[in-house]
């Protein structure tokens, strides 16, 4: 097996028994970093020390990471305009924070026979919150619902 020591540094390839009393000679581990090579791949180290700092390091990550939501606003067939401002500036807010925005539409009743004014309604909201986010994909009509997902842009 190939042998690496705590430095880094190669120390050749030897037989398990070789690298055994390597490690016992430096008072560490003898660890199998990839089993799989041809050959073998070893290397000497604390291995309590080790485990300690991978999972301080996952501990950081996790810590650092921010997950986005995805809120919704909904939208109607007979919105007002004054409405559409109202619901554009929360829609600004949760974008600025970002969240990701998923403005849906619910048309009732005869309304579903207008489905293209649907879109055309929400194709201008998410027109007019241009400036704070984008769409990956053009609104999309399932069942009685339009909706689309709009991503923050990146500061």
């Amino acid at each position: 097996m190939r042998l690496i020591g705590e430095e880094g540094e190669q120390l050749g390839v030897l037989s398990k028994l070789e690298a055994q009393n390597k490690a016992d000679q430096a008072g560490v581990d003898l660890v199998l970093m990839s089993p799989n090579a041809n050959p073998p791949v070893c290397k000497l180290m604390d291995y309590g020390k080790y485990k300690f700092d991978t999972i301080k390091k996952e501990k950081e990550m996790r810590k650092n990471q921010k997950t986005s939501e995805i809120k919704e606003i909904q939208l109607s067939m007979r919105i007002d305009e004054y409405h559409i401002s109202f619901k554009l500036k929360n829609a600004q807010k949760i974008l600025q924070d970002g969240d990701k925005v998923k403005v849906s539409l619910r048309m009732r009743g005869r309304e579903q026979a207008y489905s293209k004014n649907a879109v055309e309604i929400v194709k201008k909201f998410v027109a007019d919150i241009g400036d704070f986010g984008f769409i990956d994909k053009e609104p999309v009509i399932m069942g009685r619902n339009v909706s689309v997902v709009i991503n923050p842009k990146k500061a």
